[in-house]
């Protein structure tokens, strides 16, 4: 018994030490708890999300998992869109997203907004965001500091699997 020991134990610390340390600093997989980003990914679909956001840029669409700037949230993990990045002006006029002046097509939207929001300035090392249910989601057009800090940045999505997949 002690010889079975002896040789499988130090395999699974390994084990357990790099998968611990893939899931805190390189990748890891979520379930989406809301319909904040219907029909893009919906309720219960699971995520992987790259944590090694140094090695990356976020770019103007890219689906991003963050710590909410919202009081009582700091435990939960928001998923949306990326729509403003440090120095952009955001605005949602006419039912539409302009982006510096300029109207943003969003095709993965289902629906037009009813709701009207900014002018607004992203600022250095912040964020803006939306969920892609625009009309229902409780995003940076109804948290009462509308930017998230690149310090609360989890990672960015890289794959979807639909709960209809998995099941």
């Amino acid at each position: 018994m002690y010889k079975i020991l002896k040789q499988y134990v130090p395999s699974i610390l390994i084990a357990v030490v790099i998968s611990l340390f893939v899931r805190v600093y390189v990748a890891e997989a979520m379930k989406v708890p809301t319909g904040s980003m219907i029909p893009t990914i919906q309720v219960n679909d699971h995520l992987i999300v790259e944590k090694m956001l140094w090695l990356t840029t976020l770019e103007h669409g890219d689906i991003v998992v963050f710590t909410p700037p919202v009081a009582g949230e700091e435990e939960n993990r928001y998923v949306k869109r990326l729509i403003g990045l440090p120095g952009d002006t955001v605005e949602i006029k006419e039912s539409s997203l302009y982006r510096n002046g300029v109207k943003v097509e969003e095709p993965y939207l289902k629906e037009t907004m009813n709701y009207a929001f900014g002018p607004v300035t992203v600022p250095a090392d912040h964020y803006f965001f939306l969920g892609d249910n625009r009309n229902i989601s409780y995003d940076a057009h109804l948290w009462d500091e509308p930017f998230v800090s690149k310090d609360e940045l989890i990672g960015k999505v890289i794959a979807e699997i639909p709960t209809h997949v998995l099941y």
